[in-house]
């Protein structure tokens, strides 16, 4: 069955968030670097170069418009060389994506759905075929945020080679994680088939990401057949009304959370962000207390955890974040994970563990700090219970109910032993 590379949620670095459509090979070794010394023990695996490694003009977070793109004869985006100084003598992402499993992790890229525009009015060949691109192209579907590309029409001969030929290339480069943007909303179902499909033939094992969101719940069963991981929102950044909304997502995508399909809160927004718009970047605008209820509705929702901060950068608060083994033990093995329920300002999700545990989040999400006691019945526990709570380390044995302090915007975690 195809969507079943990813049998735990996606844990990695993504190069958005810092450096925008400007990513550079040295960013991208210096972030791989420190992940392979301080987290990959803990599971962090994926170093995922994002949109716009073709461009050689690529200076910001911001798209330049009919800007030339590099590329193979067969229309197929190669990597800027000027950026990615090894891509040299049509090496493209092999060599960097050597280095990276030379420190023992996995290398993504992203895409964008459909072929370059530039393709189609050079008029190139489809590898494999007597197809050129102007007989495949579909013009009515274009990307209304990036003019790079037009959609492929899969009813047309050499629309399935295109994308088989796109993967046959990443499956030389060692490519093991692919983002596909511009696909997700709105849904181009024969798209996402195409590229399973080809993933599915091209040899090796990939993680199929798809975005941008919101991704739509009538096309959920489709998407947990075909992908491992995709979009429940548009781009997630550091602000208190997307992280309160995103209460809201995961909510609505709890029961399609499994092995080999994980609805995608996006990612985390933490650290050091927005490194091209010059001089260090900026800190996240999140606080500590938001920055905690974001990983834990992250890990008890189970949803990928893909980072977006400069990592050589990272703070000792940061990478306490991405060392704490709770948070990381909740996202990739619990199960049984939903929201127990609403009670004005506080939500409260659950969780089931090994040997006996249960994971208990209580959430503030108002402006004002919350101090209630919460029923375990709710959660099927009764009798004398030991609780832990995750981020403070403090340590309880109660009977039958959890007292909670719980700040504004903030988060009580609990390992709960019964």
């Amino acid at each position: 069955m195809p969507g079943k590379a990813a049998k735990t949620p996606p844990m990695g670095w993504n190069s958005w968030d810092c450096y925008g459509a400007a990513v550079n090979e040295e960013q991208v070794r210096a972030n791989a670097d420190y992940i392979a010394e301080n987290l990959k023990d803990l599971g962090w695996e994926y170093v995922v170069v994002d949109i716009q490694w073709y461009e050689p003009t690529a200076s910001s977070h911001e798209y330049n418009a009919n800007a030339p793109l590099i590329m193979d004869e067969f229309g197929r985006l190669m990597p800027a060389v000027n950026r990615f100084p090894s891509a040299s003598n049509g090496a493209g992402f092999g060599p960097l994506a050597d280095y990276v499993h030379s420190l023992g992790l996995k290398f993504g890229i992203h895409i964008l759905r459909g072929i370059p525009r530039q393709a189609v009015r050079e008029n190139v060949n489809i590898k494999g075929t007597d197809i050129f691109a102007a007989e495949i192209v579909d013009f009515g579907s274009i990307c209304e945020w990036n003019g790079d590309m037009a959609g492929i029409d899969m009813t047309r001969s050499g629309a399935q080679e295109y994308y088989d030929s796109l993967f046959e290339l990443y499956a030389q480069w060692g490519v093991d994680f692919v983002k596909v943007d511009d696909i997700a909303r709105p849904y181009h179902k024969a798209e996402v088939e195409a590229v399973r499909r080809a993933i599915d033939g091209c040899g090796r094992e990939m993680v199929l990401s798809l975005s941008p969101g919101a991704a739509s719940l009538c096309e959920a069963e489709h998407l947990c057949e075909y992908a491992d991981m995709w979009r429940m929102t548009d781009d997630f950044w550091d602000n208190w009304d997307a992280l309160k909304k995103m209460f809201d997502y995961c909510r609505d995508w709890f029961p399609y959370v499994g092995e080999g399909h994980w609805p995608d809160c996006d990612m985390l927004p933490i650290g050091r962000l927005r490194m091209c718009n010059g001089g260090g970047g900026e800190r996240t605008n999140f606080t500590a207390d938001e920055q905690r209820t974001l990983m834990s509705l992250w890990a008890i929702f189970r949803s990928p955890l893909m980072i977006g901060a400069d990592l050589p950068k990272n703070d000792a608060f940061t990478l306490s974040l991405l060392q704490n083994r709770d948070i990381i033990e909740i996202n990739r093995y619990s199960c049984g994970n939903r929201e127990v329920y609403r009670r004005g300002d506080e939500t409260v999700w659950t969780a089931n563990g090994k040997n006996n545990t249960v994971y208990l989040a209580r959430f503030n999400i108002g402006d004002k700090e919350i101090i209630s006691d919460f029923d375990l019945a709710f959660i099927g526990l009764g009798g004398e219970v030991s609780t832990r709570e995750i981020w403070t380390g403090s340590e309880e044995t109660v009977t039958g109910r959890v007292n909670s302090s719980i700040p504004p915007h903030g988060v009580k975690l609990y390992t709960i032993k019964y």
